[in-house]
């Protein structure tokens, strides 16, 4: 199958044709990880409800958890208003950043809150 053509014309892409993809913990809020997306994986999260990426190391798709069994379950997809980025919704298991952290983004705090 092929993304819906009204869908895809509001995406914009980048010179390889991605756009960037944001995973958020549906029920914390929490984001858990960025990662890139295309058209073709895109219409197989839509689809599946199976969190779908692209791998720009890899030159290939892949599906969260495929081979780590930490997946995404998506509850819910949004655009952002300039068509760049997408929001996933998701329902994690295990792990999602590929430290084994629950988060990638646990790491680095560059500025907290003030107390």
């Amino acid at each position: 199958m092929a993304l819906d053509p009204e869908l895809a014309s509001r995406l914009k892409r980048d010179a390889d044709g991605l756009f960037v993809a944001v995973a958020q913990e549906r029920g914390t809020g929490q984001v858990l990880m960025v990662a890139w997306m295309d058209d073709i994986a895109l219409d197989r999260t839509l689809r599946t409800r199976k969190a779908t990426y692209w791998s720009r190391s890899r030159g290939a798709h892949w599906v969260k958890g495929e081979t780590s069994g930490h997946t995404q379950f998506v509850h819910s997809v949004r655009l952002d208003c300039d068509g760049d980025t997408v929001l996933l919704e998701v329902d994690q298991t295990g792990a999602a950043c590929h430290t084994g952290a629950h988060t990638c983004f646990d790491a680095d705090a560059l500025l907290t809150p003030e107390a």
